[in-house]
């Protein structure tokens, strides 16, 4: 049971981020006129997809899933201030936390790692 369970977990956990990562791809000028009208350089974006993308898909697979995921829990917490931090605003106060909630689960695999089945647990095991 632990061994779906850590698997299901990081499916939900990732997708937010593979789904993020890939829709910046396909609406980068959208995405970079936003960042802009939060003070965010647009410059930075090809970062931020990667971070998203890249660290969404090694937590999937369970690669560096330690690394990934306290990367991904700093990124939450960055977002979350950044663009969600609008108290008179019910919708974006949901975000806010939602973000929240996603770093403290990241920073549980941070801790605990990916477990079985990841390729950190495979590669922990070769010779």
């Amino acid at each position: 049971m632990d061994a779906l369970l850590n698997l299901l977990a990081r499916i939900l956990m990732s997708q937010i981020f593979i789904v993020s990562g890939f829709g910046k791809i396909t609406g980068y000028a959208g995405t970079q006129q936003y960042m802009q009208a939060a003070g965010v350089p647009g410059f930075l974006l090809p970062v931020v997809i990667l971070v998203e993308l890249g660290g969404g898909l090694a937590l999937l697979f369970g690669a560096k899933a330690r690394w990934a995921a306290l990367l991904l829990a700093g990124f939450s917490l960055a977002s979350a201030l950044l663009f969600h931090l609008h108290p008179g605003d019910q919708m974006q106060m949901i975000n806010f936390m939602k973000n929240l909630a996603m770093a403290g689960g990241l920073l549980m695999v941070t801790r605990h790692g990916a477990g079985r089945p990841s390729l950190d647990h495979r590669l922990e095991r070769s010779p």
